[in-house]
């Protein structure tokens, strides 16, 4: 998957992401919404890696792929996205009611983290 598609998809999963979080909760909507986020973060550093790499920078894991983007300017740095990197490695976890509760309340915290990675992404897409 080239550089663009993989900007494209990242997109159309925070989309599907962002629809759901403006759905009434209830136990359907907080399970969808944490398997769109899964979807959503998988994605995102995915995408990370392959704009990274058009500029030569290898990076072959989510946390190392946040390092980077961190070091390229593409996110701004904040205790959030350690949080969400730790969510997403609990939502193997999503059976026990209280912690799938907890990272659904995450989610609306996370979503403009993403949106603000997708427009630096798409900002990149531009650069010669």
């Amino acid at each position: 998957m080239e550089r663009t598609e993989a900007v494209k998809t990242f997109e159309q999963a925070l989309r599907r992401l962002q629809e759901v979080l403006v759905e009434p909760e209830s136990s359907l909507v907080r399970d969808a919404a944490i398997k769109r986020f899964e979807f959503t973060y998988e994605l995102a550093w995915k995408a990370v890696q392959r704009v990274l790499r058009e500029q030569g920078i290898l990076c072959h894991s989510p946390k190392g792929c946040l390092s980077e983007a961190f070091t390229c300017g593409l996110v701004r740095d904040s205790p959030l996205w350690i949080r969400m990197i730790e969510d997403r490695n609990l939502t193997v976890h999503t059976y026990n009611e209280r912690m799938a509760v907890a990272i659904y309340r995450n989610l609306k915290e996370y979503e403009p983290l993403f949106e603000e990675l997708l427009q630096s992404l798409v900002r990149a897409l531009e650069l010669p």
